[in-house]
């Protein structure tokens, strides 16, 4: 990813480079290129509405980065909200955001996630 102001004949522009795989360009825009051309507009800078859900799985992870892994809320017949992964989360794996209606969000300092455990979940209706 890559950010920054070109010039040329005394104009200038922002430029918001993202990257080429289909998954990593729609987890970069969402979630770095939305809010800055939102706050260039003059509109809130409201971050997303996050809410937290139990996994139905283990999910793997190493802490020192932030993950964004498609995923799939439901809400049980017990008014629990949970969460599976779609799957291989691989930046190339177009169908792991087609099957998706939201994305886990795991912190930088946070490890693997065991089944059970709440995560937070960002929810992909009325994203736009």
């Amino acid at each position: 990813m890559a950010f920054g102001r070109m010039s040329s004949g005394g104009k200038s522009a922002y430029l918001f480079g993202l990257p080429g795989n289909p998954v990593a360009v729609m987890v970069t825009f969402y979630f770095f290129a939305r809010p800055a051309l939102l706050r260039m507009m003059g509109a809130d800078d409201t971050p997303l509405p996050m809410l937290r859900a139990q996994s139905q799985g283990d999910i793997r992870k190493k802490p020192g980065r932030t993950e964004y892994q498609r995923g799939i809320l439901t809400l049980g017949d017990d008014g629990v909200q949970r969460v599976c992964i779609t799957g291989s989360q691989g930046s190339g794996i177009l169908r792991s955001m087609v099957e998706a209606n939201c994305m886990v969000v795991l912190g930088d300092r946070q490890g693997s996630v065991k089944a059970g455990d709440l995560v937070d979940v960002v929810v992909f209706d009325g994203l736009c």
